[in-house]
């Protein structure tokens, strides 16, 4: 018995021996050579550079597709729904704010929006685009150049206002248009662009913000922005000549049915590109901006089907725009199926805000920019609060970079209160800078067309022209 174990202790003994004898002779990994390191660095370099191309050519499409929404997009939507006397009146504004906007944000609305400066407005330094080309700033987008950023940005810079224009349609003069956009842009847009998205912004969700707001592509800083001060320029202008005793029906659902789907399709550069990345999370968002439209269309279709007996073209395509705005700030953070709820409540919300609400106080909202835009983005913001999940995004982070809770369904209830806040602060800067810079455009120039102009139409009133040559 004793010899056994014996024996058994020092075969254990030799084995452990020899294998570390073989360990202490084994050779060494030898040192990667000089040649190797340098392709493993060129491959790292490679890899950089077509996640570069992919993002920089994914954004630069995106920027076109944003572009794309106002002209042709909202410029055919809008120039269907007026009367044919006034149809390149319509869409003259909204082209002329693709050109107007586009200088005044290469002079200073970039600088003021995107740079740091106070909680709530950047300071000048990318004044005439200083300093903004090729390198990226990692604070906004790490995988493109800057250049590509700014671009996108100016997309946005450039539809917002043009949304307000379908408020006052048929009735303001275009030189008074032209300052009034210009002021607009700098005492509105600016700021609240700064706020929610700029660096060390009051809302902003990731960079320093005191109440981390979260939208995605613009519930805020676009659709309440625009749709509120549409509501109070059309009450400051006051109604239009006949209105609402003499029928002003469109004069081309056709133009406007078009230009719908034109904006649908443009929404995806608009929210997918928010993501600044040809990801998986630009892929999130362009589902749900998709599901989001369809549920909505459905939503005022049906809706508009129980009160009236049958769903109108006109209808159907209101609704899909209202999903679209209510899945905007929403869309980067929820999934697929809450995605459709946004969109279902917002086709019949905004139906009601429409057809019911907007004849019950009587204002002259000529093509509703506050029914669909100003009442879908707050409900988008909001419920942005209620459905955002870190499993789509995880936008918060503890100090070791684990995932945070997002929204209400995640557990963060408080994330709907920063919404009420940001949402608070749009209405409130958009009721108080629109009523000021009315005010001052109003006693400069005069706002509203005198009303054998207006009788007349914008087309020859204002621009010389006719839309329609019936004689021909």
């Amino acid at each position: 018995m004793r010899k056994t174990a014996f024996g058994a202790l020092l075969c254990l003994i030799l084995w452990l021996g020899a294998s570390f004898s073989a360990q202490a002779q084994a050779p060494a990994a030898p040192a990667a050579s000089p040649q190797v390191e340098r392709h493993l660095s060129d491959l790292d370099q490679q890899t950089r550079q077509a996640q570069t191309s992919g993002d920089n050519a994914w954004m630069l499409t995106s920027a076109a597709l944003v572009l794309l929404m106002t002209g042709p997009g909202l410029a055919l939507f809008y120039g269907g729904l007026v009367r044919n006397k006034n149809v390149l009146g319509t869409m003259m504004q909204s082209f002329t704010l693709m050109a107007l906007i586009t200088v005044l944000w290469a002079i200073v609305g970039y600088s003021l929006c995107f740079h740091s400066g106070s909680s709530f407005l950047g300071n000048l330094g990318y004044f005439g685009l200083h300093g903004v080309g090729a390198a990226p700033d990692p604070d906004y987008a790490g995988t493109i150049p800057q250049q590509t950023f700014m671009m996108f940005q100016l997309m946005f810079a450039i539809i917002t206002p043009a949304l307000i224009t379908g408020a006052f349609a048929e009735r303001m003069k275009f030189s008074a248009l032209v300052v009034f956009m210009i002021l607009w842009s700098l005492i509105v847009y600016d700021p609240m662009a700064h706020m929610v998205w700029g660096k060390g912004g009051l809302l902003n969700a990731t960079l320093g913000g005191r109440f981390p707001t979260l939208d995605f592509a613009g519930g805020t800083v676009v659709h309440i922005t625009s749709g509120v001060s549409a509501l109070v320029t059309a009450l400051y202008l006051g109604k239009r000549i006949g209105f609402p005793k003499q029928p002003m029906p469109p004069h081309s659902v056709v133009l406007s049915f078009i230009g719908a789907c034109l904006l649908w399709v443009g929404w995806f550069g608009f929210n997918a590109g928010s993501a600044l990345a040809a990801g998986s999370l630009a892929t999130s968002a362009f589902v749900a901006t998709h599901f989001a439209a369809a549920a909505a269309a459905l939503g005022w279709a049906a809706a508009e089907w129980i009160r009236n007996g049958k769903p109108s073209v006109l209808g159907a395509i209101s609704g899909s725009v209202a999903g679209l705005v209510a899945i905007t700030p929403a869309s980067g953070f929820v999934a697929p199926m809450p995605a459709l709820l946004i969109g279902a409540a917002a086709g019949v919300v905004c139906y009601l805000m429409v057809a019911r609400v907007k004849g019950k106080f009587g204002y002259d909202d000529s093509l509703d920019a506050f029914g669909v835009h100003g009442i879908g983005g707050t409900l988008g913001a909001i419920l942005t609060g209620v459905f955002a999940t870190s499993l789509v995004n995880p936008v918060f982070k503890d100090a070791q970079g684990n995932a945070l809770p997002t929204g209400l369904i995640d557990g963060h209830g408080a994330q709907v209160l920063n919404q009420l806040i940001a949402v608070l602060i749009s209405w409130g800067l958009a009721i108080v800078g629109t009523l000021v810079i009315l005010k001052i455009v109003d006693l400069v120039i005069g706002l509203r067309v005198s009303e054998q102009d207006e009788i007349e139409g914008l087309d020859l009133s204002q621009h010389g022209e006719e839309g329609y040559n019936f004689e021909a």
